[in-house]
Order: structure tokens, then sequence, then C-alpha cells
């Protein structure tokens, strides 16, 4: 007995419900149809002078029923999961179940009397009653199991967009268990979806009062479809109305690879939105394959390879497969992290990572002359301008000197391709950092056409083959140091949030999307180019620190205004006055027309610059630097008296 038990209990338990159960609830669902029919036809007199033939006859009639429920499986379905595709089969085997016992009446001989399986009138009313019953039940069970799933703590949504990701964002939602979000609407950009509704619910589009709309159904929290992060970005008043309205904005980290419409989507994906998430900007398309075609198993060298932009670099190279990577950093343990972070996920790649400075000029030569890169991507810099500013002697020795350093090495050691990361900040320089940049580019420009005119010669004596392109951007979002880090911390504490001008604007671009960048304008480049981006459009940074405050719910939280720093620019140019750009095939990319300046000059000013370094006079160093090039121009630093 105790093994019968445990079996009903077992069967009859929350979690299972045995086919057989919901077989038997659909053969009562159809005798008693059939009663119903023959009652709503024939009346209740007859049916009581001929209840028991009429039921011996119905249940004959589950026979076709059983063959047809057993080809379309409707008993093997879960009544909580019914979906609109268990009731379209259900339907089908009503209608297939139906036909075949209408078949097995025309068979019945005409003397043997059927008070039922002869009348069609039966057949179709027992079919159209029995289907509503059943599908009904199973409609009942899911609305119920949906509703008692929910716990206290549900919150009602809108989900922004109406294509693959927002049906699969609310796939995903209601197949959760309790569930945490109620649906009750999704929003399109398309203006001819107003008015209609998706899986039962209304769309709502741009041109309605949302907010009104949303706060009026208690809406807590907008989820956005993966595939219109790009359009919602650009809704700036739509953003700033549902910040201040107090409701939350779930999205895709600005970090995490693009959804590709395909994959399963769960909205456990997306994340309360940080200010990063937030910043207008256009998606970015580069021509993998023939990035790939250039780096596959090829010998790769990065320098900076620990930073911000360098350690993604990594990532984007390893992809790629190279035969053997390189990667030089100063910073140790960020360069241990590099180097767990190559071992289990690029196993395969012959890696080598290096803890060294570019200015270690006999070591570099070591590491030229045993690896003999083929593409090298210099990331290595000093980076941050107050710093730069009090030690210019620095900015010499690291970014200057360690360019010539690693440029020199790369023609004497046969590199095919030179790529430099430079900055906005070298445009009309108005700080350290910035010309110690532009005194870079001016280097490997010069170096570049010195190659392209036969004046260099490799190790072995054969000529020179090196191309050098160099590429522009501004601050990239998520980089260490950057603005909005700060601004978080600063909130965190309660503030005040320190930013130095009111009207101060700056471009931001994802990390990622940067590298891209540089890896294509790597690829297109023939030596000599200094490639720029679009940036996007700039961001004014109050606005930015108020609508993080805003965001993180903080109260009283103030911004303070504490003045340009030394070297600090209201805005950011990414051309010179003087400069002239060029289209490529990327619409991202253009190419500036610079000044150009002769090899021999170039590097006879960097070795009167480097040797004044090393008398750590800034004021010395800083006028070397403004005869180098003559456009910079200091602001808000004790060097506007050299200008």
């Amino acid at each position: 007995m105790k093994i019968v038990s445990r079996f009903v209990n077992w069967y009859f338990s929350r979690n299972a419900l045995p086919y057989w159960c919901i077989l038997v609830i659909d053969y009562a669902l159809i005798i008693f149809s059939g009663i119903l029919a023959f009652y709503i036809l024939r009346g209740g007199d007859s049916l009581a002078d001929n209840f028991w033939s009429l039921f011996k006859e119905l249940l004959l009639l589950l026979i076709p029923y059983t063959i047809s429920f057993r080809i379309f499986h409707t008993y093997s379905g879960i009544f909580r999961y019914s979906s609109f595709v268990d009731l379209a089969r259900l339907l089908y085997a009503m209608g297939i179940g139906t036909l075949i016992a209408y078949g097995l009446s025309l068979l019945i001989p005409e003397d043997m009397e059927s008070i039922y399986l002869s009348y069609p009138t039966l057949l179709a009313t027992t079919l159209m009653i029995a289907t509503l019953f059943m599908g009904g039940l199973r409609v009942a069970v899911k609305t119920l199991y949906d509703v008692f799933r929910s716990n206290g703590l549900t919150k009602r949504i809108f989900i922004y967009g109406v294509q693959n990701g927002g049906i699969s964002l609310a796939k995903s939602i209601r197949n959760e268990t309790p569930n945490r979000y109620i649906i009750k609407g999704f929003i399109s950009s398309d203006s001819q979806m107003r008015g209609k509704w998706l899986l039962g619910l209304p769309v709502y589009t741009d041109e309605d009062d949302l907010i009104d709309i949303m706060r009026k159904q208690r809406i807590s929290i907008l989820m956005v479809s993966p595939l219109q992060t790009t359009h919602f970005r650009e809704q700036e008043t739509l953003i700033n109305n549902l910040i201040e309205a107090g409701i939350k904005i779930m999205m895709m980290p600005f970090t995490a690879e693009e959804w590709d419409g395909k994959s399963e989507l769960r909205y456990s994906q997306l994340h309360e939105v940080d200010i990063e998430d937030l910043l207008p900007r256009d998606k970015i398309e580069v021509d993998m394959l023939a990035i790939g075609r250039q780096l596959n198993d090829s010998r790769v060298l990065i320098t900076g390879a620990a930073g911000s932009i360098g350690s993604e670099m990594v990532h984007q190279v390893a992809h790629f497969e190279p035969k053997e990577l390189v990667l030089i950093d100063q910073a140790e343990t960020p360069m241990h992290d590099i180097r767990r972070m190559m071992e289990e996920q690029y196993p395969k790649i012959q890696c080598h990572t290096i803890v060294a400075s570019i200015t270690n000029q006999t070591y570099m030569e070591n590491i030229f002359s045993r690896h003999k890169p083929e593409y090298v991507f210099h990331a290595a810099a000093y980076k941050h301008v107050p710093m730069m500013e009090d030690n210019p002697a620095m900015a010499v020795q690291n970014n200057v000197y360690g360019t010539r350093v690693i440029a020199d090495l790369a023609v004497k050691y046969g590199t095919k391709k030179f790529v430099m990361i430079s900055t906005d900040k070298a445009v009309n320089p108005t700080n350290v950092m910035g010309c110690s940049k532009r005194i870079c580019e001016i280097y490997c420009q010069a170096l570049n056409q010195a190659v392209a005119d036969g004046k260099c010669t490799m190790a072995d004596g054969q000529t020179a083959r090196t191309q050098f392109v160099t590429t522009r951007f501004g601050n990239v979002l998520g980089s260490n140091g950057s603005v909005i880090p700060i601004f978080k911390e600063q909130i965190a504490k309660g503030g005040p949030v320190t930013v130095t001008h009111p009207d101060i604007i700056r471009y931001f671009m994802l990390i990622p999307e940067a590298c891209k960048l540089v890896l294509e304008a790597g690829t297109m480049g023939k030596g000599g180019e200094i490639f720029v981006f679009d940036m996007g459009k700039p961001v004014r940074i109050a606005n930015l620190a108020q609508r993080m405050i805003t965001l993180s719910g903080a109260q009283g939280c103030k911004i303070v205004f504490t003045g340009l720093r030394d070297g600090e620019k209201l805005y950011e140019e990414v051309l010179n006055d003087a400069e002239h750009t060029l289209p490529t095939i990327h619409p991202k990319i253009m190419i500036a027309k610079v000044r150009e300046y002769d090899y021999e000059q170039a590097r006879k000013n960097e070795e009167r610059l480097l040797e004044a370094s090393y008398t750590y006079d800034d004021m010395a160093i800083v006028k070397i630097m403004k005869e180098i090039v003559p456009e910079f121009k200091s602001r808000q630093s004790k060097y506007e008296a050299l200008d």
C-alpha cells in the first residue's frame, strides 16, 4: 500500500500531472459536451428518455478522439504553460476526431438505430462546445497560474520595442516563476503601430503622452529592447521625463556585446541604466573580415597593453588568432590580470606579457629582435592633463621619446604597420600632454615619409617598408580616471559633484568602439595618414553630472563649479583650424590633412627636447615644445608666460 500511496502522491503533486489525468479531463468534457449538444438540439425530454443509450454512443465516440489526441499529443502539454500552439493543436485534434467519427457513422447499417452518431448536426455542435470547454479550461488554468505565481513585489512595466527583441523580452518575463514583472504595454518608434495590440497588450508610440499613460497605469520600469537602444538614446526628452518621473530604465549594459537578434534573449541580461548607457551614439560597423585577414597568423605587439585602450586592443586582436602576441606595459598588477585572461580565454595563442617601460631602449630592442612583430599598436602614454602639466619632463621622456624608441625599432626590424593611438587633445594643444602627443604624430608622419623615400634600412640592410598610421579620438567611456567614475564616487559620498565649468563639453566613445575604429583605420591605412574619428554629439559635462545625480536618486547632492584646470579647454577639437579632412570608405573615419615635417628636422627637435627634459626645468622644456608646435597655446597654466 505504501508503494501505491507514494505513486499516487507523486502523480498528483504540484510538480507533475500525469498525461492520463489530462486525457480523462478531456474525455469528461467531450461526454458532457455531447450531452449538452443533445439537450440543445433535441430537448430535455428526449435526453431523459435516451440518456443511457446516448452515454454509450458518446463512450464509443471517444475512440476516434483518442486516435486524434494521440496524433497531436494534446494531453502532453502542461496546462499552466499553455500557448496558442497548444490551442491550435487542440483545434486540429478535435476537427480530425470529428471527421473520423463522421466517417465511422457512415458505416453504420441502416437497420441499426443510432440516436447520436447518425446526426452530423450533433457531431458538429459537440465539436464546437467541447473545443470551447477544453480550450477555455487551459486558458483559465494558465491565467490562474499567472495570477497566483505573482507576489506582492511584482512590478508593472512597459517594453520599448515591438520587434524580435521586445517580443523575446516579453516571453522571458512571462515564463518566469514567480513573476517579478507584469507587462502592461509596449512602446513602438513606428507611428503606424499606434493603437495596435501585441500579445494581447496595447501598443503606444512616441507620439503619445507616455509619461502620463505610465503614471496612470502605475508603471515603475521601462525595459528597452536591444534592437531599439540606439533609437531610444536619441530620445533625450523622453529619457529626461522618465528620470524625473522616477520611472526606472532597464537596457543592455554599454559594455555588452550587441544582441544578434537570433539567440535567446532574457530580461536578466538587462540592467538598471548607468549614465554610460544613455549617452547618444551611433552604431559602428567595421570590416572584421579585412582586419582578420591581416592579423590572423601574424606577430602582433601592443604597448600599453594593461591600460584602458590597450587591454581592449588585446581582446580584439586575440579574437583574430594571431600567431604571436607580445604585450608590453610597466604596470605589473594589471599585466598579471592580462596574463591570466589570455591563459583562460585564449590558451592557444602564443602570448608574451612583458613588464617594462617603452623608454628602456635596450630591452625594447631585445624584444623586437626576438619577436620581429609584423604589426605594432602603440597605446602606451601618460594621458592625464593635470599630471603632465606638472611633470613635463615625464611627458617628454615617456610619450615623446618612448614613441620614438618603438617607432625606430619597428622600422629596424621590419614591422609592416605601426599604428599610433593619439588624442583630440593634440589638436591646437593647450596643455603639455596634448602637445607631447602632437610631437609624436609629427615624428611618426615624418618617419613614414623617410621610409617611403627609401632613406631608412632594416637591421639586415634591406630597404625599410614600415607604414605609420596615426588615429585620433576623444574621451572613452569607462577609461581609468575618466570623469564618470569620479562623479559616481562623489555622488556615493553625498556630493558635491565637482565640474570645472558650466559650459565645458566633451566627446565620448565606447572603448570597444574606439578600438574597432583603430583596427579599421590600421587596416585601410597606407602610411602617413592621421585618421580622425567621428565622435558623434558632444556632451555638456554639467548636464551629465545632473543626470547622474537624478539617476542615483541622491537627495541634496549639489554641483559645484571649480574652474578650469591647468591646460584645460572648454571643448576639444578633432581637427586643427588650418586642417581639412578627406573621406574614407568608412563613414566614421576621416583623414586629416596636416602640415608635414622633414624627418631630419623632426628627429633633431626630439633629441633637443629629450636633452632638455633631463634638466627637469619645466619652463625650458615647455618652451622647446612650443617652438616645435607653434599652435601650442597654454591655458589656465603658468606656461602662458611663454606664449
